[in-house]
């Protein structure tokens, strides 16, 4: 056994903390923005590797503190354990400064506002720390970081090329770009500026700031909630079903201004868009918790990167109930345009974000006739197809269809090749695929009407057993209640072993164990599950889509028109089951493009 050099725990201390150039941006600028910082500046060359230089206009550092600003487990963020528990800043462990000290050059001017100059201190990648001297500095601080790793060059090895560092940096300022809209970031790299954002503080500059950031499509494409429920504020822009996209790569999420990746708001956030999303995509969204500090725990990683909520449960329940209900509450007359015409087209039809080679028609897909026994088992809902249509008053064949006059999806004009409807409204052409847009409002019917009628349950003549570990026995018998509430009857009949007895009606035939093991899964990743609810709502969409109006069915102008009434009022009326849009608006500007008129 021997005692480790200091210099040495230092740096195995740093890689904690500072795995590549965008660690120490991100730390610097949360030093930064701390102490009500209004402008920060970020200058950096060769991807970071060469140098970083962050300024700010914030209070300052004052000279006797210093020197210990560079020596490890120093702060002025907190100084008891009560702190600890509400924590409110961005950072609090007073590792960073100390850690990019042993692993790089770094230079520290400040100066408050009621000093007339600044003060420098640096380190070179040692233990020791230069005496503080005086130095011309506005008010603000600057810290400059050169040549990291320089005096580890194994580690330096891991570094990536600089376009695939710097590309860190950038995400890093634009997380904390999208959680601090007061402030203004300016980001530099070799010379050339890459972002100058003036600090946004009214509701139309942030839009702004939403487009320069995530891009100018979902900013159009997304809607802003602000909600708040059991003590917890949600807000944020939701992007609509047409932004979905193959990676979660446009979702951010912020716990009180604190960017953070958290397993339980992403899965809260895609059981929310559970019904309007194609297959696999993921949605775009960028959303802020806020709530009391003393229910999260931000201590929970060294990077500060994950949260711990104290009742994640609530937490999940809350934020899936809110983003779904405001996006269920869109309607036609709400929801901006798709994309421009030709992108439209190139797709297909699609809407932005859909799969490539997803067929010619919205609705061509043909499944298999359902079981006898599950057709049976829907009729207590009644029919599938709608009661007769109601008769809709055409306007006037020689009036001009003016856009206060009409409705969002307008009139319809006619049927094309048995699958679309053709519609005039005051933009111009509504295109919408019968199948997808029947099978929503179905789909919505059987979704009400299972829930007005409670969950039926049926005993099993052979109860299904499934071997489990210890800690899922635990889980099973801890959250009894939340299987019952789901349909299902669980219970523990010896070590590490599960039966169940009872089960929802309309899973009848379906693969419980796999069920209940999912369930399980659910609890101890996210200390909730809705997987019976999911499966059954699985059921429900098929019989929707078994139910709803197939191709080349003639429709005439009256029933054509109910349906578009009926689309006008389903919630999220604008998607099918399966995430595909179930209709199109071609405005008269970009069919007025497609003939060249006015060229």
């Amino acid at each position: 056994m021997r005692r480790l050099p200091a210099h040495f725990i230092s740096q195995i201390a740093a890689v904690e903390v500072v795995e590549r150039p965008a660690s120490i941006v991100k730390e610097l600028l949360e030093n930064s923005l701390d102490p009500g910082a209004a402008t920060l500046r970020v200058e950096v060359e060769q991807g970071g590797i060469q140098l970083i230089r962050v300024r700010d206009d914030g209070a300052g550092i004052h000279p006797e503190d210093l020197p210990l600003a560079l020596v490890r487990h120093a702060t002025s963020k907190i100084a008891s354990f009560d702190d600890l528990q509400h924590v409110a800043s961005l950072g609090f462990r007073g590792e960073a400064l100390p850690s990019i000290a042993s692993v790089a050059r770094l230079r520290l001017i400040s100066r408050t506002p009621d000093r007339a100059e600044g003060w420098l201190v640096s380190g070179d990648g040692g233990d020791a720390i230069a005496e503080p001297a005086p130095a011309a500095h506005p008010v603000g601080t600057t810290v400059e970081v050169r040549d990291l790793f320089f005096n580890v060059p194994a580690r330096r090895k891991f570094l990536r090329s600089d376009r695939t560092e710097f590309s860190h940096i950038e995400d890093v300022i634009r997380r904390l770009a999208l959680s601090r809209f007061e402030v203004g970031f300016g980001l530099r790299h070799n010379q050339r500026v890459v972002l100058n954002l003036e600090p946004a503080t009214e509701q139309a500059a942030r839009s702004q700031r939403i487009a320069a950031l995530c891009g100018q499509e979902f900013a159009t494409a997304s809607l802003y909630l602000e909600k708040e429920a059991t003590g917890l504020r949600v807000s944020g822009w939701l992007g609509l079903p047409s932004m979905a996209r193959a990676q979660p790569d446009l979702q951010y999420f912020f716990v009180n201004g604190r960017p953070v990746r958290d397993r339980t708001i992403a899965h809260a956030v895609r059981q929310a868009y559970q019904d309007v999303l194609y297959q696999d995509r993921h949605p775009a969204i960028v959303l802020y918790l806020k709530l009391d500090p003393s229910l999260v725990d931000v201590n929970a990683h060294p990077t500060k990167s994950e949260v711990r909520f104290r009742e994640s449960a609530l937490v999940h329940e809350t934020v899936r109930r809110l983003v779904q209900t405001a996006l269920a509450a869109v309607r036609p007359s709400e929801t901006p345009p798709l994309a421009d015409v030709g992108e439209r087209l190139r797709l297909g039809g699609f809407g932005p974000g859909a799969p490539p080679g997803s067929g010619r028609f919205f609705g061509g897909q043909h499944p298999l006739p359902l079981p006898l026994q599950v057709q049976e088992r829907f009729a207590s809902y009644g029919q599938l197809h709608p009661p007769a249509l109601p008769v809709v008053p055409l306007p006037d064949g020689n009036a001009p269809l003016a856009e206060g006059e009409c409705p969002p999806l307008g009139y319809a004009l006619g049927q094309l090749h048995g699958c679309y409807i053709l519609a005039e409204n005051g933009e111009g052409l509504i295109v919408v695929d019968l199948h997808a847009a029947h099978e929503r409002i179905l789909y919505q019917r059987l979704k009400r009407a299972h829930a007005a009628g409670n969950l039926q349950t049926q005993s099993l003549l052979v109860p299904v057993t499934l071997t489990v570990s210890a800690r899922e026995q635990h889980l099973a018998e801890e959250h009894h209640a939340l299987f019952g509430q789901a349909g299902l009857s669980v219970a523990a009949i010896g070590p590490e072993t599960l039966i169940v007895r009872q089960i929802p009606a309309l899973l009848t035939g379906s693969d419980i164990a796999g069920l209940v093991r999912d369930m399980l899964a659910d609890l101890a990743a996210h200390e909730t599950t809705d997987r019976s609810v999911t499966a059954i709502l699985g059921l429900l969409s098929s019989v929707a889509c078994h139910g709803a109006v197939r191709a080349n069915r003639p429709l005439n102008l009256m029933e054509m028109n109910a349906l578009l009434r009926e689309i006008e009022t389903t919630e999220h009326g604008g998607q099918c089951n399966h995430g595909r849009p179930t209709w199109i608006q071609l405005n008269l500007d970009e069919l007025d493009r497609l003939f060249r008129r006015g060229r």
